[in-house]
């Protein structure tokens, strides 16, 4: 087993108020294709960039310009998260396995209040 992890890419989690809009705009204006969409959430892709869409209320509880959210793909995601264990930045019980979207994940705020996941797809 692989004792480091390898870090692939970062994707960027943009707040949205109309998913279906969004979604035709970047396709129309910017030549992404969807490649996942439900009501709250799109994943959209064009050669080695993604971007993903999620739906906010924009009310004082889910604010649609609240804190930011990346999203740091990885391989081989447990030696990052050990190591996040041991400084402290996540606790054991952060990591979430086998996800119904297909990830092991694990997730944390920054000192501004933005999210950041780090994600192994399976």
């Amino acid at each position: 087993m692989p004792t480091s992890t390898k870090l692939l890419e970062i994707s960027p989690v943009m707040p949205s108020q109309d998913i279906d809009r969004d979604v035709a705009w970047y396709k129309k204006h910017l030549g992404f294709r969807l490649l996942h969409k439900d009501q709250m959430y799109a994943v959209l892709r064009r050669e080695n960039l993604c971007i993903h869409l999620q739906w906010h209320a924009d009310t004082p509880d889910d604010p649609l310009l609240g804190g930011s959210v990346i999203k740091i793909f990885v391989e081989n995601i447990a030696p990052i998260f050990q190591e996040f264990v041991e400084r402290g930045t996540v606790s054991p019980e952060k990591m979430r396995l086998n996800t119904p979207w297909g990830t092991h994940e694990f997730g944390f705020y920054d000192l501004n209040k933005n999210a950041i996941f780090i994600v192994e797809d399976l």
